[in-house]
């Protein structure tokens, strides 16, 4: 009885080194973009972790020191038509009191704050903290009425 023709296992046996060569081959590429992706992302992540300590150490001198500050105190908008309403915007640090004169309402220390006013003309409003210790600091900005 004749044998079947042996042609299509004789054909998968020549292919079988270069297939198993191909295999290596492509594991290894696959291994190195592994390796350069994680390298990469190594830098990427030092670089993140280097601007993150920069900021920490900026808003460790803003907000955290311990020492009185008077962040932001602007008026917004800075001019008004006579009649017309205004912010007084105020950021403080440190501080256990806060003033505004000029009659505005009584206010707490914040790092964010706006409280409304509608002067009749131009007018200087200075913001007075204090904190536990007995320091003060003061700022000013000018509200105009045309």
């Amino acid at each position: 009885m004749p044998q079947p023709p042996a042609a299509p296992f004789q054909m998968i046996r020549k292919m079988l080194p270069y297939t198993a060569a191909a295999a290596c081959l492509a594991m290894i590429y696959v291994g190195w973009v592994f390796y350069s992706r994680s390298n990469e992302n190594s830098e990427w992540q030092k670089q993140a972790d280097q601007k993150y300590i920069e900021q920490a150490q900026k808003n460790y001198e803003m907000y955290g020191s311990g020492q009185l500050k008077i962040l932001l105190f602007y008026a917004v908008p800075a001019v008004v038509t006579r009649g017309g309403a205004a912010q007084l915007c105020y950021s403080v640090g440190n501080a256990s009191t806060v003033k505004i004169d000029h009659g505005v309402e009584e206010i707490k220390p914040s790092l964010n704050r706006c409280v409304p006013v509608q002067p009749i003309h131009s007018t200087t409003y200075t913001l007075s903290a204090a904190d536990d210790a007995g320091h003060q600091a003061t700022q000013s900005v000018t509200l105009e009425v045309r």
